[in-house]
């Protein structure tokens, strides 16, 4: 079965091309549940075969999270706090709660946006806060990309070398998710530490 729903993806994608991959990716990184799990590994097994270009695919691939971010972005940019000033109480999120939110993100928000685009369930709602705080869009669309970059070159590469082997790409991605969780609590502790050490030189 799940041979299967791979080389219907695989047919997929070479048919869609590199636009496909962009609107897939647009889709993932957006509101829509579409993983990049099953999008960004074909294309790369694609590429070991000479039918596509790794690079272009790794391209195509942050340009279309990018857009998917961006799309987000502006949508709690234009509708987001007004939203949650409205119907946040449903959702146990008071005026007090969103400002102390907005305030941390605009401290915190570059650090922010890259973690939360290597995790899992977070990558394609880092963006909203954002909009919500309004962040400074070169710096979003720059932490947002090397977030986004770093996975999509990890799938890549992974259809790449491994092709349609789905089982062993599934353990891969385990493995990978695990030492990307480990990889961002490091950074977390790191910039924790030079926040505080920053802060006490400049008391």
């Amino acid at each position: 079965m799940l041979e299967a729903i791979v080389n219907f993806l695989v047919n997929t994608i070479g048919h869609l091309g590199y636009p496909g991959i962009t609107a897939l990716m647009f889709l993932e990184s957006s509101f829509f549940p579409f993983p990049s799990e099953v999008v960004i590994p074909p294309a790369g097994y694609l590429a070991a075969e000479g039918k596509m270009s790794l690079p272009a695919v790794i391209g195509c691939g942050i340009i279309g999270s990018l857009l998917g971010a961006i799309f987000n972005y502006y949508v709690a940019l234009k509708i987001g706090r007004h939203f949650l000033l409205k119907y946040g109480k449903y959702f146990l999120v008071s005026e007090k709660n969103l400002r102390k939110a907005e305030i941390f993100f605009e401290k915190h928000g570059a650090v922010s946006t890259f973690v939360g685009r290597l995790l899992p369930g977070i990558r394609q709602y880092i963006s909203l806060p954002a909009g919500i705080a309004k962040m400074r869009m070169d710096l979003f669309c720059l932490y947002t990309s090397l977030g986004a970059g770093i996975w999509v070159i990890i799938l890549a590469l992974l259809g790449f070398y491994i092709g349609n082997n789905v089982e062993r790409l599934d353990d891969m991605l385990h493995s990978i998710s695990i030492a990307l969780l480990l990889f961002c609590g490091g950074i977390i502790i790191i910039y924790v530490f030079r926040y505080k050490a920053k802060n006490k030189r400049d008391e």
